[in-house]
């Protein structure tokens, strides 16, 4: 029997093994994962009952393939959930689906919310055209958005940066106030600097022009509507968090007989004079493992990949070794109140903020996001009635001043933006807090990003190799981009297909626009 190994037991790594087992009786499988835990970032992580969503993670995708791969792990929700039911709020249900009151392995449906955090005040994310928003800006800001993004119309830019990319789509003004701090608070650097395929890959088709055309669409009905994928209004999520789906393939995947290695890092990929793969060494319990294998399917960081085979070119491991990364920090805050009120119509428990998510766009402060877990699903705070589940989400890098703090000065740091923001009046509304840490987060989109074309063809020339997911690919896939490289990597090993630009043009944005055949979600 054949041995396939995979390395990374995320979105990318699971869904190969599970597609891999599914398909054939061909290969022994074997994944190994660095940490104790499934699903990369996005786990979910248990802190005494209360459960994070490292980054924040909606299931929304275009994808039939993906779709029914997720209700196949975690059937769409039949009955209401805790919230829906207290609050007589309607929800989608699908009929002969589960009780989220009765099972955990269940997909909810939930209301996607995403705001904007300005000035003290709530602006839609993307902006829409309603009487709030102007209230919001004032008249004099109001006019200045709309000559700045009328003269970006009638002046396009040359797209050399991220910062070209943005100006062409909402006008200089919208740009400098919604766009321009948040993007180098999380990326560490100012959007002339960065490559504008983050954002084509990012924000597809979103403009003031989608804003207006989904608007239009809406009212008057259209059914048919083509929805980009930061327009979206209603998205799946499991019932425990994102983490939920993955443990669950985990267990699904030892059932069929595959083994996966915790706490087991990979730390040299083994090639031979033919540039063929002949196995991996992987670090456990201090001790350093040889496996012999047939096929290796990779959604480690590219840059480790590279650093840890044999026999590399002097350009490609440059290249490699330059790709830079961006991490992530959490802190979890359990609060007794949170001041903001909620002038939505959405009812919500306790009446707070309907947000899932909210972007931070003020220069006083670090943080970047903060999530509300009480709106992503009600099993995911102990006790959802009497308190208020956050994260607060910072984008550092590893080693640096934020990464190094003592977890008792990074809640401090939390606590007291907070306070600052007007979210809550003082450290005494904190009942509890939990940090978690992400290394390589995100895949970063300068420094020797812009020859990833020459270290892919390299990567392609190993025969067995196959690089899946965001870190596995160097960019920013969704899970379900993520999980698509997947599919298309096993349909390459079981049908023999030797090229692999199927597997790399999942999430290209002219195939999107085109075909349409892939997925769209949006996370973190």
């Amino acid at each position: 029997m054949k041995k396939a190994l995979i390395i990374g037991a995320g979105p990318a790594g699971l869904t190969a093994a599970y597609e891999l087992l599914k398909q054939s009786n061909e290969y022994e499988v074997y994944v190994f994962e660095e940490s104790d835990s499934f699903g990369g970032i996005s786990k979910t992580v248990n802190y005494k009952g209360n459960r994070m969503d490292m980054g924040g993670h909606r299931f929304f995708s275009k994808s039939k393939e993906v779709n029914d791969w997720w209700d196949e792990l975690l059937p769409k929700q039949g009955s209401p959930s805790k919230d829906d039911i207290q609050l007589n709020r309607k929800v989608t249900l699908t009929p002969g689906g589960p009780d989220p009151e009765k099972e955990d392995r269940v997909m909810l449906r939930r209301n996607r919310v995403s705001r904007i955090f300005f000035n003290r005040k709530f602006f839609d994310y993307p902006i829409s055209l309603k009487v709030e928003t102007f209230k919001n800006m004032g008249l004099g800001t109001t006019m200045n958005v709309g000559f700045s993004y009328l003269a970006s119309m009638a002046h396009k830019r040359k797209e050399n940066s991220l910062e070209d990319f943005y100006i062409n789509r909402f006008g200089k003004k919208l740009y400098s106030m919604f766009f321009e701090h948040y993007t180098e608070n999380l990326w560490g650097r100012h959007p002339s600097e960065i490559d504008p395929s983050w954002g084509a890959q990012r924000v597809k088709g979103v403009s003031i022009m989608a804003v207006l055309k989904n608007a239009v669409d809406k009212y008057v009905g259209k059914k048919d509507r083509k929805v980009e994928t930061s327009l979206i209004e209603e998205f799946s999520y499991p019932k425990l968090g994102p983490g939920e789906l993955w443990d669950v393939t985990a267990f699904e995947i030892e059932k069929k007989g595959g083994h996966i290695l915790k706490n087991a890092k990979v730390i040299k990929i083994h090639k031979n004079e033919e540039n063929v793969l002949t196995g991996v060494t992987y670090l456990q319990d201090g001790k350093e493992v040889f496996m012999e294998g047939d096929v290796v399917i990779s959604s480690m960081p590219i840059k480790d990949l590279v650093g840890g085979m044999n026999d590399v070119p002097e350009n490609e491991a440059r290249i490699a070794k330059g790709l830079p990364y961006r991490d992530y920090m959490t802190v979890g805050v359990l609060i007794d109140h949170l001041n903001l009120e909620n002038k939505t119509n959405m009812k919500t428990i306790g009446d707070i903020v309907p947000d899932n998510w909210v972007y931070v766009h003020d220069r006083s402060v670090t943080m970047g996001r903060f999530q509300i877990y009480n709106n992503w699903s009600p099993y995911l705070v102990k006790d959802l009635e009497h308190t208020i589940w956050m994260g607060l989400e910072y984008f550092c890098n590893e080693g640096d001043q934020l990464w190094s703090m003592e977890d008792l000065d990074f809640a401090a740091l939390g606590v007291n933006e907070m306070i600052k923001l007007g979210l809550i009046d003082s450290e005494e509304n904190v009942l509890d807090f939990h940090v978690e840490r992400v290394k390589k987060a995100y895949p970063a989109y300068f420094d020797t990003y812009d020859e990833m074309d020459t270290l892919r063809k390299y990567l392609d020339t190993i025969p067995n190799l196959y690089c899946v997911g965001r870190n596995g690919q160097h960019r920013y896939n969704n899970i379900d981009h993520s999980m698509c490289t997947s599919f298309e990597t096993v349909k390459n090993i079981l049908t023999g297909r030797k090229d692999k630009d199927n597997i790399w043009s999942v999430n290209t944005e002219q195939e999107y626009h085109e075909e349409e055949k892939n997925d769209e979600a949006e996370l973190d």
